[in-house]
């Protein structure tokens, strides 16, 4: 699989057509550099620090008017797309999410960010109910994990225990967390035997520096590719033997003790 990963400040003004526009640029181009699946970052369509009133303004059901761009785009880019944004659930209440589209534009996943970061995201958002699922591109299996989810262990592990060959990570890190591009996501990844995808968010906005740093996380432990610091698409081919290396070099899935956690985890 060829993977590309957009790191944008998205449009200035926060409009969703708008970065819509972005992601049919950035898809065409990741496309023509012949790559599989395009990555966003977090909250990608709407800006992330844009507080709760505009969440709420801007919050589209999982097949609204802009899930329905975004699968124009894929079939159009021929090329499968993950983005963030801000989902108004049947409930009523608003999810900081991510929909992950095959690329003929059919949905594949939609995941609600589980661990809510500070009065920024709890001010904003519900908390989702942490599904571990997946599905699959190219024979890969994937899940997908919304920012501060990636820093905690149990969530990675879930989906390395479901079958993931890769988890994709739209995030909007901000300065100065660079620890977690340089250290948690090659630790997830090595951890649990599979690839990681970190596509973040670039520039300022309101008070949030991003850091950006995008990255992929590799199985046999380190990172794939790290963008810097400004606008970027990067590109990177995944293999399964990289996959299969990595899975024979370390055997922490094989060696778990599940019955040593129990009185933490729960499991037996």
């Amino acid at each position: 699989m060829r993977l590309a990963l957009l790191q944008t400040a998205g449009d200035p003004a926060n409009r969703p057509a708008a970065n819509l526009d972005r992601l049919d640029a950035a898809a065409a181009a990741a496309a023509e550099q012949g790559a599989d699946l395009l990555l966003a970052p977090e909250m990608f369509l709407s800006g992330y620090n844009i507080g709760r009133d505009a969440a709420q303004a801007l919050a589209e059901p999982a097949d609204g008017p802009s899930a329905r761009r975004a699968a124009e785009i894929a079939r159009t880019r021929n090329i499968a797309l993950c983005y963030g944004y801000p989902e108004r659930g049947g409930d009523g209440a608003i999810y900081n999410a991510a929909l992950l589209l095959d690329r003929n534009g059919a949905p594949l996943l939609n995941f609600r960010k589980t661990h809510l970061f500070g009065d920024l995201d709890r001010e904003m958002f519900a908390p989702g109910p942490g599904t571990a699922e997946l599905a699959e591109i190219d024979g890969y299996r994937l899940g997908i994990l919304i920012c501060y989810d990636v820093e905690f262990p149990e969530a990675v592990r879930a989906l390395a225990l479901g079958g993931a060959d890769l988890v994709l990570v739209p995030t909007a890190n901000m300065k100065p967390y660079d620890a977690v591009s340089h250290f948690v996501v090659p630790a997830r990844a090595f951890e649990n035997e599979l690839y990681v995808a970190y596509a973040n968010r670039c520039g300022s906005e309101g008070t949030l520096d991003y850091m950006g740093l995008s990255c992929v996380g590799d199985p046999n432990g380190g990172n794939l590719v790290l963008a810097g610091e400004g606008e970027e698409l990067i590109v990177v081919d995944l293999s399964p033997e990289r996959l299969e290396a990595g899975r024979a070099l370390n055997t922490h899935l094989r060696d778990r003790r599940p019955e040593v956690y129990a009185g933490v985890t729960g499991e037996r």
